[in-house]
Protein backbone atom coordinates (compact mmCIF):
# COMPACT_ATOMS: atom_id res chain seq x y z
CA UNK A 1 0.00 0.00 0.00
CA UNK A 2 1.15 3.09 -1.23
CA UNK A 3 0.95 6.16 1.72
CA UNK A 4 1.89 9.81 1.06
CA UNK A 5 2.41 11.12 4.75
CA UNK A 6 2.46 15.06 5.34
CA UNK A 7 4.66 15.88 8.32
CA UNK A 8 7.41 13.68 7.84
CA UNK A 9 9.92 15.77 9.85
CA UNK A 10 7.54 15.49 12.93
CA UNK A 11 7.51 13.67 15.74
CA UNK A 12 4.65 11.81 14.32
CA UNK A 13 6.41 11.54 11.64
CA UNK A 14 9.61 10.42 12.24
CA UNK A 15 7.91 7.21 14.24
CA UNK A 16 5.90 6.00 11.48
CA UNK A 17 8.74 5.83 8.95
CA UNK A 18 10.91 4.55 11.47
CA UNK A 19 8.36 1.76 12.74
CA UNK A 20 6.97 1.14 8.71
CA UNK A 21 7.92 -2.49 8.13
CA UNK A 22 5.00 -2.95 5.30
CA UNK A 23 3.94 -0.24 3.47
CA UNK A 24 5.69 2.25 0.90
CA UNK A 25 5.69 5.58 2.72
CA UNK A 26 6.23 8.80 0.58
CA UNK A 27 7.11 11.57 2.73
CA UNK A 28 8.16 14.67 0.13
CA UNK A 29 9.84 17.70 1.69
CA UNK A 30 8.11 20.94 2.68
CA UNK A 31 9.59 21.88 -0.79
CA UNK A 32 8.23 19.80 -2.88
CA UNK A 33 4.16 19.50 -0.82
CA UNK A 34 3.41 22.82 0.44
CA UNK A 35 0.06 22.63 2.35
CA UNK A 36 -0.43 26.26 1.60
CA UNK A 37 0.10 25.81 -2.11
CA UNK A 38 -3.12 23.83 -3.55
CA UNK A 39 -0.90 23.22 -6.62
CA UNK A 40 1.53 21.49 -5.06
CA UNK A 41 -0.85 18.91 -3.12
CA UNK A 42 -2.74 18.31 -6.76
CA UNK A 43 0.76 17.46 -8.04
CA UNK A 44 1.81 15.79 -5.57
CA UNK A 45 -1.30 14.02 -5.72
CA UNK A 46 -1.73 13.03 -8.87
CA UNK A 47 1.83 12.18 -9.57
CA UNK A 48 2.22 9.87 -6.50
CA UNK A 49 -0.89 8.30 -6.92
CA UNK A 50 -0.90 7.04 -3.25
CA UNK A 51 -3.96 4.62 -1.56
CA UNK A 52 -3.71 7.03 1.51
CA UNK A 53 -2.83 10.31 2.64
CA UNK A 54 -1.90 10.71 6.16
CA UNK A 55 -1.48 14.20 6.84
CA UNK A 56 0.24 15.06 10.30
CA UNK A 57 1.20 18.27 9.87
CA UNK A 58 0.14 21.28 12.10
CA UNK A 59 0.46 24.79 13.17
CA UNK A 60 0.52 24.05 16.73
CA UNK A 61 2.89 26.09 18.71
CA UNK A 62 -0.35 27.17 21.13
CA UNK A 63 0.81 30.85 22.12
CA UNK A 64 1.86 31.53 18.38
CA UNK A 65 -1.70 30.47 17.77
CA UNK A 66 -3.06 33.39 19.87
CA UNK A 67 -1.06 35.81 18.62
CA UNK A 68 -1.33 34.98 15.00
CA UNK A 69 -4.47 33.44 14.52
CA UNK A 70 -4.87 34.02 10.61
CA UNK A 71 -1.54 31.72 10.75
CA UNK A 72 -3.42 29.35 12.62
CA UNK A 73 -6.14 28.66 10.90
CA UNK A 74 -4.32 29.27 7.63
CA UNK A 75 -2.81 25.78 8.66
CA UNK A 76 -5.12 24.07 10.19
CA UNK A 77 -8.03 24.68 8.62
CA UNK A 78 -7.44 26.37 4.93
CA UNK A 79 -4.59 24.16 3.91
CA UNK A 80 -6.94 21.18 5.19
CA UNK A 81 -9.88 22.20 3.72
CA UNK A 82 -7.78 22.44 0.43
CA UNK A 83 -6.51 19.14 1.04
CA UNK A 84 -9.87 17.67 1.42
CA UNK A 85 -11.24 19.22 -1.53
CA UNK A 86 -8.35 17.49 -3.49
CA UNK A 87 -8.92 13.77 -2.10
CA UNK A 88 -12.05 14.39 -2.95
CA UNK A 89 -11.62 15.27 -6.40
CA UNK A 90 -8.83 11.84 -6.89
CA UNK A 91 -10.97 9.94 -4.77
CA UNK A 92 -8.23 9.05 -1.97
CA UNK A 93 -8.52 8.13 1.60
CA UNK A 94 -7.59 10.83 3.98
CA UNK A 95 -6.31 10.34 7.78
CA UNK A 96 -5.62 13.17 9.33
CA UNK A 97 -5.06 14.46 13.53
CA UNK A 98 -6.48 16.60 15.68
CA UNK A 99 -6.58 17.75 19.31
CA UNK A 100 -8.09 17.05 23.08
CA UNK A 101 -8.26 20.91 22.53
CA UNK A 102 -11.33 20.79 20.99
CA UNK A 103 -13.20 20.37 24.19
CA UNK A 104 -13.58 22.76 26.63
CA UNK A 105 -12.64 20.06 29.95
CA UNK A 106 -15.99 20.83 32.36
CA UNK A 107 -16.98 17.11 31.75
CA UNK A 108 -14.94 14.99 34.28
CA UNK A 109 -14.86 11.83 32.69
CA UNK A 110 -12.98 10.38 29.47
CA UNK A 111 -13.98 12.41 26.25
CA UNK A 112 -15.60 9.75 23.90
CA UNK A 113 -15.84 10.69 19.84
CA UNK A 114 -19.54 11.84 19.36
CA UNK A 115 -19.15 14.42 22.66
CA UNK A 116 -20.04 18.00 21.57
CA UNK A 117 -16.77 19.89 20.95
CA UNK A 118 -16.24 23.54 22.52
CA UNK A 119 -12.91 24.76 21.95
CA UNK A 120 -11.43 27.51 24.54
CA UNK A 121 -8.89 28.69 22.46
CA UNK A 122 -7.54 29.87 18.72
CA UNK A 123 -5.48 26.13 18.32
CA UNK A 124 -8.52 24.89 19.25
CA UNK A 125 -10.94 26.35 17.27
CA UNK A 126 -8.85 25.89 14.31
CA UNK A 127 -8.47 22.30 14.53
CA UNK A 128 -12.26 21.97 15.05
CA UNK A 129 -12.81 24.03 11.86
CA UNK A 130 -10.40 21.74 10.24
CA UNK A 131 -12.47 18.52 11.30
CA UNK A 132 -15.21 19.98 10.15
CA UNK A 133 -13.90 20.64 6.66
CA UNK A 134 -12.83 16.99 6.45
CA UNK A 135 -15.77 15.59 6.74
CA UNK A 136 -17.82 18.26 4.79
CA UNK A 137 -16.14 16.85 1.70
CA UNK A 138 -15.16 13.25 2.48
CA UNK A 139 -17.72 12.25 4.61
CA UNK A 140 -16.89 8.92 3.44
CA UNK A 141 -13.96 8.20 3.27
CA UNK A 142 -11.52 10.04 5.76
CA UNK A 143 -10.33 9.32 9.59
CA UNK A 144 -10.34 12.39 11.80
CA UNK A 145 -7.52 10.91 14.90
CA UNK A 146 -7.81 12.72 17.97
CA UNK A 147 -4.91 12.74 20.22
CA UNK A 148 -3.08 14.49 23.53
CA UNK A 149 0.29 15.67 24.79
CA UNK A 150 2.79 14.02 22.00
CA UNK A 151 6.28 13.14 22.32
CA UNK A 152 8.78 11.20 20.29
CA UNK A 153 11.81 10.16 20.20
CA UNK A 154 12.98 13.39 17.69
CA UNK A 155 11.38 16.08 20.31
CA UNK A 156 9.08 19.03 18.24
CA UNK A 157 10.86 21.64 16.41
CA UNK A 158 8.38 24.40 16.68
CA UNK A 159 8.07 24.07 20.49
CA UNK A 160 12.10 23.80 21.24
CA UNK A 161 11.90 19.96 21.99
CA UNK A 162 8.34 18.07 24.06
CA UNK A 163 7.10 18.16 27.31
CA UNK A 164 9.61 14.70 28.83
CA UNK A 165 12.68 16.34 26.91
CA UNK A 166 12.41 19.90 28.25
CA UNK A 167 11.48 18.71 31.74
CA UNK A 168 14.49 16.46 31.65
CA UNK A 169 16.90 19.84 30.51
CA UNK A 170 15.21 21.22 33.45
CA UNK A 171 16.18 18.76 35.66
CA UNK A 172 19.94 20.38 35.21
CA UNK A 173 19.40 23.51 35.89
CA UNK A 174 16.84 23.58 38.33
CA UNK A 175 16.43 21.88 42.03
CA UNK A 176 12.81 22.50 42.11
CA UNK A 177 10.15 23.10 39.26
CA UNK A 178 6.48 24.11 39.41
CA UNK A 179 4.68 22.23 37.20
CA UNK A 180 0.88 22.56 36.30
CA UNK A 181 -1.42 20.34 38.16
CA UNK A 182 -4.83 21.76 36.53
CA UNK A 183 -4.59 20.00 34.00
CA UNK A 184 -5.41 15.98 33.46
CA UNK A 185 -4.50 14.85 30.36
CA UNK A 186 -3.08 11.47 28.53
CA UNK A 187 0.47 12.06 27.34
CA UNK A 188 1.03 9.86 24.38
CA UNK A 189 4.35 8.10 22.92
CA UNK A 190 4.19 8.36 19.15
CA UNK A 191 5.71 5.17 18.54
CA UNK A 192 2.71 3.79 19.75
CA UNK A 193 0.09 6.10 18.22
CA UNK A 194 2.34 5.01 15.15
CA UNK A 195 2.08 1.58 15.70
CA UNK A 196 -2.05 1.72 16.46
CA UNK A 197 -2.47 4.01 13.03
CA UNK A 198 -0.87 1.18 10.91
CA UNK A 199 -3.86 -1.05 12.19
CA UNK A 200 -6.26 1.43 11.88
CA UNK A 201 -5.39 1.36 8.50
CA UNK A 202 -6.68 -2.05 8.12
CA UNK A 203 -9.43 -1.50 9.22
CA UNK A 204 -10.09 1.90 8.19
CA UNK A 205 -13.17 1.19 5.83
CA UNK A 206 -14.92 0.23 9.29
CA UNK A 207 -13.42 3.24 11.15
CA UNK A 208 -14.68 6.02 9.01
CA UNK A 209 -15.33 9.21 11.41
CA UNK A 210 -13.45 10.35 14.44
CA UNK A 211 -10.89 8.39 16.32
CA UNK A 212 -9.33 8.88 20.03
CA UNK A 213 -5.97 7.64 20.10
CA UNK A 214 -3.70 7.83 23.16
CA UNK A 215 -1.88 6.04 25.75
CA UNK A 216 -4.13 4.36 28.85
CA UNK A 217 -4.50 6.57 31.65
CA UNK A 218 -4.48 9.92 32.93
CA UNK A 219 -2.28 12.05 34.62
CA UNK A 220 -2.01 15.99 35.63
CA UNK A 221 1.32 17.45 33.92
CA UNK A 222 2.80 17.72 37.64
CA UNK A 223 2.18 13.67 38.08
CA UNK A 224 3.77 13.11 35.10
CA UNK A 225 6.93 15.25 35.49
CA UNK A 226 7.27 13.49 39.35
CA UNK A 227 7.21 10.13 37.23
CA UNK A 228 9.61 11.64 34.52
CA UNK A 229 12.34 12.33 37.39
CA UNK A 230 11.40 8.89 39.12
CA UNK A 231 12.40 6.77 36.10
CA UNK A 232 15.51 8.77 35.66
CA UNK A 233 16.25 8.71 38.82
CA UNK A 234 16.42 12.54 40.05
CA UNK A 235 15.88 13.98 42.75
CA UNK A 236 14.70 17.53 41.55
CA UNK A 237 11.15 18.86 43.69
CA UNK A 238 8.08 19.04 41.83
CA UNK A 239 5.79 21.77 43.21
CA UNK A 240 2.41 21.50 41.90
CA UNK A 241 1.13 24.66 40.41
CA UNK A 242 -3.01 25.77 40.30
CA UNK A 243 -2.82 28.24 37.25
CA UNK A 244 -6.84 27.27 36.90
CA UNK A 245 -6.30 26.04 33.16
CA UNK A 246 -4.62 29.86 32.46
CA UNK A 247 -0.99 30.44 30.47
CA UNK A 248 -0.60 34.38 30.20
CA UNK A 249 -4.35 34.63 28.82
CA UNK A 250 -4.82 31.87 26.87
CA UNK A 251 -7.53 29.07 28.81
CA UNK A 252 -6.59 25.65 28.45
CA UNK A 253 -8.94 22.88 29.40
CA UNK A 254 -8.95 21.55 33.12
CA UNK A 255 -9.48 18.07 31.83
CA UNK A 256 -9.22 16.69 27.96
CA UNK A 257 -8.81 12.87 28.43
CA UNK A 258 -9.59 11.00 25.27
CA UNK A 259 -11.28 7.70 25.30
CA UNK A 260 -10.80 5.42 22.86
CA UNK A 261 -13.25 4.13 22.11
CA UNK A 262 -14.61 3.50 18.60
CA UNK A 263 -10.86 1.79 18.10
CA UNK A 264 -11.09 -0.52 21.01
CA UNK A 265 -13.97 -1.76 19.89
CA UNK A 266 -11.66 -3.56 17.36
CA UNK A 267 -8.63 -4.14 19.42
CA UNK A 268 -6.96 -1.79 18.60
CA UNK A 269 -5.27 -0.02 21.78
CA UNK A 270 -2.08 1.66 23.42
CA UNK A 271 -0.33 0.93 26.21
CA UNK A 272 -0.70 2.76 29.68
CA UNK A 273 1.00 5.98 29.54
CA UNK A 274 3.67 5.11 32.19
CA UNK A 275 5.03 1.93 30.45
CA UNK A 276 4.81 4.15 27.50
CA UNK A 277 7.12 6.63 29.16
CA UNK A 278 9.46 4.09 30.32
CA UNK A 279 9.77 2.81 27.02
CA UNK A 280 10.75 6.14 25.79
CA UNK A 281 13.84 6.96 28.13
CA UNK A 282 14.74 3.64 27.77
CA UNK A 283 15.64 4.31 24.20
CA UNK A 284 15.94 7.48 24.13
CA UNK A 285 18.28 8.61 27.28
CA UNK A 286 19.58 4.99 28.27
CA UNK A 287 23.28 6.47 28.34
CA UNK A 288 21.59 9.50 30.72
Amino acid sequence: MRILLIGKTGQLGESLIRLNNNHEIVAPSREVLDLRDVNSIRKSISTLSPDIIINTAAFHNLPECETHPLQAFSYNFVAVQNLSLICKEYNKFLISFSTDYVFDGTKQTPYNENDPINPLQIYGLSKAAGELAVFKHCPDSSIIIRTCGLYGITGSKSRGGNFVDNRISDASQYAELEISSDQTVTPTFTDDLANALFKVIKHRDALVGILHLVNEGSCTWADFTKEIYRQMGLTNLVIPINREGYSGTMKRPAYSVLNNVRAKALGITLPHWNDALNRFISSKYKNY
